[in-house]
């Protein structure tokens, strides 16, 4: 089994429920376990948009499936919980973004992992970091640092 990270965010239609019915259904997928998740953060939504403010967590599971199954996977739960593709960073019900697969470093048309965007989100570093604080990324930087390193962000713990 592989230790694998998925940040949760949620704007839209009730994003706390939003948030738990994703954590039932990843713990729900074959060769699959929900280890853990972070505590929900509220924050405000990328680049300016006018649109509420999400609801953020981080979860860790254990998984033996491979890196573009899972993300069918956590496509397919997006979809059953509504979610619609528009606009880029647009709201939505519900985002499952893989944000570290194991110890891989992946580049694939349809996966970038360690998750792109990262380690310029506070709404992923301090989830992440409430749930693996000694965690050392495929590149070799730790977490802490990246944490440390972060822009400036307003986050609430809910």
């Amino acid at each position: 089994m592989i230790r694998a990270y998925i940040a949760l965010g949620s704007n839209l239609e009730a994003p706390a429920q939003q948030l738990q019915q994703a954590l039932s259904a990843l713990d729900e997928l074959a060769d699959t376990r929900l280890v853990a998740c972070s505590s929900f953060y509220r924050s405000p939504p990328m680049a300016g948009m006018d649109q509420p403010d999400y609801l953020n967590a981080v979860a860790a599971i254990d998984t033996s499936l491979a890196p573009l199954a899972l993300l069918d996977a956590l496509q397919g739960i997006e979809q059953q919980q509504g979610r619609e593709r528009h606009t880029r960073w647009g709201a939505r019900t519900l985002d499952l973004d893989m944000v570290l697969y194991g110890d891989q470093a992946i580049e694939h048309e349809r996966l970038t992992v360690p998750h792109y965007g990262m380690a310029e989100r506070a709404f992923v570093l301090i989830p992440l970091f409430e749930l693996a604080p000694q965690l050392t990324l495929p590149d070799g930087r730790q977490l802490a640092t990246l944490l440390a390193q972060c822009p400036p962000q307003t986050l609430f713990i809910r």
